[in-house]
């Protein structure tokens, strides 16, 4: 098992000597491939480490010219792809998806990869496999979000609220079960393996997923402004950002992001709110650069956003819960770089802002920049490998 090498070697060879054994056949599969996100990107950095893999997911609808990261390689689907309106109302079809992710056979290969936010680590593997699922999240609508999201997309009444409370229960049962068919978990944070234990019972090693540090340039000259980047659902509380600015009429803030909740959001601006919805990634960097601080006002599983601006030597205001209290050094920290608010609140947050203003000094760009390069590709494909290697050569 290869600990740390030093400089000059080819990559083919690093990557022989941490896989161990080139001739292993290994799958990565995902959820769906609809749109480039996050976990569409982080399914790229996987086939950096594994590029002789094969690819699996339940959907692909990617676009041709945006295959990139998947290095041209052809996708293996299930039989939901060929349904109709699959491309635009593939979630309608969540609850086939433990049916069709079972039926994807992959008796042929020694290592599987899932990468799993939904039914992806319910792949059918056999004693002689291992399968390695990297989880960013239990189904948070499933288990401890259940009432929130039901709420939240008005499925909560009537018989439809008693069908989908069924649905979800039927849905937990088999998540549970299908957790039996994982040999080692992965999680993309500590607030991750929390839940990974406490919906599975099970044990999950935390490996952070990558920044793509490069796209990112830190500027040291801020403009008075704040910023708030995200798509625009309700677990997100833009609405509440925006709510704790229009009441503070002598600060400007900034709003990028397209969503159901777009018109929302535009109605409760006022003033000293532009919202700017969709915008092009160049011009979401720039005002990451620019920008005085980001807000963050959701409880997320690991929260890219705030590590995006770190490296843009922007600071983060956030809520302080969940994935951020690891990716965000708040106030009592040697060399902060951002402030934490208790409760998801307009005063709680308009209280971090005035924290904030009131210490300009503590957060410099080189704390940000320092901070986020924690989380560098390389960082992330020397640990998943690492973990990977171990896992396959223990007795």
């Amino acid at each position: 098992m290869l600990i740390a090498w030093g400089g000059g070697l080819p990559e083919f060879f690093v990557f022989y000597l941490i896989s161990g054994n080139i001739s292993m056949k290994t799958a990565i599969v995902c959820d769906w491939l609809v749109a480039v996100g996050g976990a569409e990107k982080f399914l790229g950095h996987l086939l950096q480490c594994y590029p002789q893999a094969d690819v699996f997911a339940v959907i692909d609808f990617i676009d041709p010219d945006k295959r990139d990261f998947l290095q041209n390689k052809m996708v293996a689907t299930t039989f939901i792809q060929k349904l109709p309106f699959a491309k635009t109302r593939y979630r309608g079809y969540l609850p086939l998806m433990p049916l069709a992710i079972e039926q994807l056979d992959l008796s042929a290969y020694d290592l599987i990869i899932s990468s799993s936010h939904a039914v992806a680590k319910g792949v059918l593997t056999g004693p002689d496999q291992t399968h390695i699922s990297y989880v960013h999240s239990p189904m948070r609508y499933a288990w401890d979000l259940q009432h929130q999201y039901l709420r939240e997309t008005g499925l909560d009444k009537r018989f439809t609220g008693w069908f989908a409370r069924y649905f979800l229960h039927k849905l937990r049962l088999w998540d549970l079960r299908s957790a039996n068919g994982v040999d080692h978990f992965a999680a993309n944070s500590k607030f991750i393996a929390r839940r990974i234990t406490k919906t599975y019972r099970r044990h999950a090693e935390v490996i952070y997923p990558p920044v793509e540090f490069t796209r990112f340039s830190p500027i040291e000259k801020k403009e008075n402004f704040y910023l708030a980047a995200s798509r625009l659902v309700p677990y997100k509380r833009i609405d509440l950002i925006v709510d704790s600015f229009r009441a503070m009429p002598d600060k400007k803030l900034i709003v990028i992001g397209d969503g159901p909740d777009l018109e929302k959001i535009r109605s409760k601006a006022g003033a000293n709110v532009e919202v700017q919805g969709y915008q092009s990634d160049e011009t979401l960097i720039s005002h990451m650069q620019h920008a005085k601080a980001l807000i963050f006002a959701a409880e997320e599983d690991f929260g890219l956003i705030p590590l995006e601006a770190q490296a843009c030597g922007t600071p983060v205001i956030a809520y302080g819960k969940g994935g951020t209290l690891e990716t965000v050094r708040g106030l009592t920290d040697a060399a902060p770089t951002g402030v934490f608010f208790p409760e998801q609140t307009t005063a709680a947050i308009q209280r971090a802002v005035q924290a904030f203003e009131s210490n300009p000094e503590l957060f410099t760009v080189d704390n940000c920049v320092h901070n986020a390069a924690r989380f560098t590709p390389e960082i992330f494909r020397a640990s998943f490998m690492r973990f990977v290697d171990e896992k396959m050569h223990k007795p």
